[in-house]
C-alpha cells in the first residue's frame, strides 16, 4: 500500500470516530462545571477507594479517614515511588517515576508533569520529562517533551519481516527539546505551532552479532545526526482523565518538518496521527474498553536511521508491548492495540488488563508495508494514587520469534 492511499485511509478514520463523537451528546467535557474527576465508591458493604499510600499508612498503623476522594485542585497532586524494574531493553533499572497533576484554576483541565529518570544495568542513563499545561479556561495547551539518553540500545534491521537473529548493538547520546502550543479552535478541537530538536551524537554500531552486515550499515551510518525545524498539530480530547480515561475519545495530528537551515543534518518530514476511543464495558460498570491506533509516516526525505518511526519510540515509549524497543524500524509504522481493564478489588487498590497489539513497519523511505507482527499479554495494576488515578502497570507480554518479556510503567499505556 502506498503511503498516499495509506494517509487517505487513516484520515478517514479520523473523520468518521471525531464525527461520531461529536453525535454523543451525552458526554460533559472537562471543564464543564457538572464534570466531576473523582469518583466516591457507595457500595452496600462501605469499601471505600484505596491506593498504595493507604497501604503503607495502614502498615505504620497511621490513621487515615478513607471515604470520599478529594477532586484535584489547583494544589498539586503528587505521585512519586523510586522502584527497581525490569524490562527488555534495559535489563534491571533503578528508577525514581512519578508525575504531578493539577489544575491552573477551577472547571479548566488537568495538567500532568510526569518524570522518569532511570539508570539501567546496561549501562543506560534515561531523564525524560514530559509536560502537557492547560491554562486558565482551556485556551491553551503547553505540551513539552525534553529527554537526555546515553542509550546502548540494539535494534534489528529495517522493516517487520527483520529476523531477531539480526540484532545489531548500537551506542548513542542523545538530547530532545519539543515544545508545543495548540490555542482552542472550538469546542474540545485545538490548534497550534511548535519547535522540535533532536541531536544524536557518538553513534556507532558494535556490528551484528551474526557476523553479517547490518540494515543501519546499508542505510548510511553516521556519528552525529540533527534534526531541527517547526510542527503543526491539532488535537481533539474529550476524555475524562488523561492520566487513565474511562471514557471520552483522543485524536492527535502532528506534522514535522526538518530545515538544514536550522541546523538539520538532512531535511525530510513526518506525519504522526494518534487515535484513541474509551468505553466503559460494560456501559454501568467501572471496567474500561480501550482502543490505539498509532501511524508514524515519513512523507518525504531520508532521516537517520535512529530519527526512523520504532517500536517503543513513542512520546511514552509503550507501543508494542510483547517487544523490545526497537525491535521494529521502517519509514512508515502502522500500529494498533486494544486492551480491556477491569478490577480485582471493589476498593480499587488492584485491577488488571489482558492487551493485544498489531504493527506493520516498510523498511527504507519509498518500500512498502511489510508483515503484520502481533503481541499480546495481561497485566496487573496497582493503584498508586487515587485521586489522579495513576496506576502502576505490570504487564507481560508475548510476540513472535519467541519475544516475550515484562513491562511496567507508572500510568496507562495509554
Amino acid at each position: 500500500m502506498g503511503v498516499n492511499k495509506l494517509i487517505v485511509l487513516i484520515f478517514a478514520g479520523l473523520l468518521v470516530a471525531l464525527g461520531a463523537r461529536a453525535q454523543d451528546k451525552r458526554y460533559i467535557p472537562i471543564g464543564h462545571t457538572k464534570y466531576k474527576d473523582t469518583v466516591l465508591v457507595t457500595h452496600p458493604d462501605t469499601t471505600f477507594e484505596k491506593d498504595l499510600f493507604d497501604v503503607i499508612g495502614s502498615v505504620f498503623h497511621e490513621s487515615k479517614k478513607l471515604g470520599k476522594v478529594d477532586s484535584v485542585t489547583s494544589k498539586p497532586v503528587i505521585s512519586i515511588i523510586p522502584a527497581v524494574g525490569y524490562t527488555l531493553q534495559t535489563g534491571l533499572a533503578g528508577t525514581v517515576s512519578g508525575n504531578v497533576i493539577f489544575r491552573m484554576a477551577p472547571n479548566t483541565r488537568i495538567s500532568t508533569i510526569t518524570v522518569n529518570p532511570a539508570y539501567t544495568q546496561n549501562k543506560q542513563v534515561i531523564v525524560p520529562i514530559q509536560s502537557n499545561i492547560w491554562s486558565k479556561n482551556d485556551k491553551y495547551n503547553f505540551i513539552g517533551d525534553f529527554r537526555f539518553y546515553k542509550y546502548p540500545q540494539s535494534s534489528f534491521g529495517l522493516g517487520s519481516n527483520s529476523s531477531i537473529g539480526n540484532e545489531n548493538p548500537l551506542v548513542y547520546s542523545f538530547f530532545r527539546f519539543h515544545e508545543t502550543v495548540l490555542r482552542n479552535i472550538t469546542g474540545n478541537f485545538y490548534a497550534g505551532l511548535g519547535y522540535i530538536f533532536d541531536d544524536r551524537w557518538n553513534m556507532y554500531e558494535k556490528g551484528q552479532l551474526n557476523g553479517q552486515v547490518s540494515d543501519y550499515e546499508r542505510y548510511g551510518p553516521v556519528d552525529k545526526s540533527i534534526s531541527t525545524g517547526f510542527t503543526f498539530s491539532t488535537l481533539y480530547d474529550s476524555r475524562d482523565n488523561p492520566i487513565n480515561a474511562s471514557k471520552g475519545f483522543y485524536s492527535s495530528l502532528q506534522y514535522r518538518d526538518n530545515f538544514t537551515f536550522l541546523g538539520s543534518t538532512t531535511a525530510w518530514r513526518s506525519l504522526i496521527i494518534d487515535v484513541r476511543k474509551y468505553f466503559r464495558f460494560p456501559e454501568h460498570s467501572d471496567n474500561v474498553l480501550a482502543f490505539w491506533s498509532y501511524n508514524w509516516l515519513v512523507i518525504h526525505g531520508r532521516p537517520a536511521y535512529l530519527d526512523l518511526p520504532a517500536t517503543g519510540h513513542d512520546p511514552s515509549f509503550t507501543t508494542g508491548r510483547g517487544y523490545i524497543q526497537g525491535r521494529f524500524r521502517g519509514a512508515q509504522m502502522v500500529y494498533l492495540e486494544s486492551e480491556y481493564r477491569f478490577k480485582l478489588t471493589r476498593n480499587g487498590l488492584l485491577g488488571g488488563v489482558v492487551f493485544v497489539n498489531a504493527e506493520s513497519f516498510s523498511a527504507a523511505p519509498g518500500t512498502a508495508l511489510q508483515g503484520i507482527q502481533p503481541g499480546f499479554g495481561p497485566g496487573l495494576r496497582v493503584k498508586l494514587n487515587k485521586v489522579s488515578k495513576t496506576n502502576i502497570a505490570i504487564d507481560y507480554g508475548f510476540g513472535r520469534q519467541g519475544s516475550k518479556g515484562l513491562f511496567i510503567n507508572v500510568g496507562e499505556v495509554f
